[in-house]
């Protein structure tokens, strides 16, 4: 038994080793940096052409480590200048941080954006106020450029572009003076701002790697002496009675979907067909009457169905798990709780069938299937716990108070609104997305997308925050079922 109990934790440990060593090398760059833009003004005018000396001072903070380029939005009033414009970039004590860049207005194309390249990235400017001046040289009216301003701005999040804010002291300056526009609004230069930021986790991945394995060895062998000792922890219990209970898992398993098939012409097609006809409706409507500009809507859509449709079976065929195994329960002693997760695991067999009509979809689509997608399991399992946490908190609530059921209906439609499966976040106004994003549904269905659509592994951030939004629901809907378990046998 001792040398049983050591194989086991050896394999485990190798297994962390193994997925490790894979995941680093799977998920890239993106464990490593990450590449972007920041908040892009809305253009919404030329400025009056430059003459020569006169000065345009745009002032930002960078977002980034690396400031690698600027981006401006330029006028030639369809016509080929002969100006130069001298780009300069100030520090919040006025120092030059860089060589100047010279523009020469020849060169460019009206409403076009012109990039401003530095001779190498600026580093160490995380957070700083920087000033970016642009100064014409020999500039003439009717013979130079202007540069296009906006009033409001746009705030890249990844997928989508949001509504953003700037603040007044971050106003444009023409010769010195505050521009304003007719109606007494801050201009603001078009100015997008490019650059990279570097993850403390992806710099020491394999300091972080080999504490996790350190750790991890240590704690099977915890367990492996617990075991032997018989002194179980709830996570060492929790394993044993999967193991104890294995054939009861199986059949209530095999009987749920049974269940819910039978005398059904198409049987398991449903599996299949209820993802895909969903979507087809929800894409006619909403890339026709509505006119979504979503790149990539099909998978967007689908991926979204697939991951809710799942959330919402598993949480309401767990909210009946307990009442609806009422006779077993009094009859037969087996830990309560695997009962929804019994309902939560056929719930997978559904989700897993799924994920065929949405791959077969990305091919259709082209979309490309990169390594990316080998990080799916994450999402699944992280899917897997808020739904069997949901489904444990609904499960007890249903044993004492039986109109659960009918209010879960109704919230579960709000979530499904408050969820964007069907629309972009955009449309949620900025002053609400840091509530809006402790929805783990939102973490679990963006990541999915960063991986199919984007191809690319979400940063180590999104890994956390998704882990976290995840783990919360699952924490509470533990403590909740144990509070309560003992007690359903007198109310069910």
């Amino acid at each position: 038994m001792k040398n049983k109990a050591l194989r086991i934790c050896a394999a485990i440990l190798a297994v962390y080793l193994l997925l490790g060593v894979a995941f680093y090398f799977v998920a890239g760059d993106s464990l490593r940096l990450t590449k972007g833009s920041n908040e892009t003004v809305t253009p919404k005018a030329p400025l009056a052409e430059l003459a020569q000396g006169d000065i345009i001072s745009q002032t930002f903070r960078c977002n980034y480590d690396e400031l690698e380029s600027l981006t401006v939005i330029v006028g030639t009033m369809g016509r080929q200048n002969t100006d130069m414009i001298k780009a300069q970039l100030f520090d919040s004590e006025n120092h030059e941080l860089t060589k100047p860049v010279y523009i020469y207005t020849a060169d460019l194309k009206d409403n076009q954006a012109y990039v401003i390249a530095f001779e190498s990235a600026i580093e160490n400017v995380k957070g700083e106020r920087l000033t970016l001046t642009l100064t014409s040289l020999n500039g003439i009216i009717g013979n130079s450029i202007s540069f296009y301003y906006g009033t409001s701005v746009d705030v890249d999040t990844g997928r989508v572009t949001v509504p953003g804010e700037i603040r007044d002291t971050d106003a444009l300056f023409f010769n010195g003076e505050r521009k304003v526009d007719s109606e007494k609004n801050p201009c603001y230069l078009c100015l997008t701002v490019k650059g990279t930021n570097y993850h403390w986790f992806g710099s020491h991945y394999w300091i972080v790697y080999a504490a996790g394995a350190l750790l991890l060895a240590l704690y099977l062998l915890y367990l492996s002496l617990c075991y032997r000792k018989q002194k179980y922890g709830h996570l060492l219990a929790f394993l044993l009675s999967l193991k104890k209970y294995n054939f009861l898992i199986r059949q209530l398993v095999a009987r749920d979907f049974k269940t819910k098939y039978k005398r059904s012409v198409l049987g398991m097609l449903w599996s299949f067909l209820n993802p895909l006809l969903t979507m087809s409706i929800q894409y006619v409507v909403f890339s026709t009457i509505f006119q979504s500009t979503i790149p990539n809507f099909v998978v967007y859509l689908l991926s979204g169905i697939i991951c809710f449709n799942f959330f919402n079976e598993a949480s309401s065929m767990c909210l009946v798990s307990i009442v609806g195994n009422a006779t077993l329960i009094n009859k037969v002693y087996v830990p309560k709780y695997i009962y929804p997760f019994s309902r939560t695991l056929s719930s997978c067999i559904n989700l897993l069938l799924s994920l065929i009509p949405l791959l077969i979809m990305m091919l259709i689509t082209q979309t490309p299937i990169t390594p990316a997608i080998l990080l799916l399991p994450f999402a699944l399992i992280m899917l897997f716990l808020v739904s069997y946490g949901v489904g444990l908190i609904l499960a007890s609530m249903m044993v004492f108070f039986r109109d659960t059921q009918f209010l879960w209906g109704i919230f579960s439609m709000l979530l499904m609104y408050l969820t964007p499966i069907f629309y972009p976040e955009n449309i949620i106004p900025s002053r609400f997305l840091a509530i809006y994003r402790l929805n783990p549904l939102y973490q679990v269905i963006t990541f999915v997308r960063t991986l199919l659509i984007d191809g690319i592994s979400p940063s180590p951030m999104a890994y956390l925050t998704c882990l976290l939004t995840c783990l919360v629901p699952f924490a509470i809907g533990v403590l909740v079922f144990r509070k309560t378990e003992d007690k359903f046998v007198l109310n069910i």
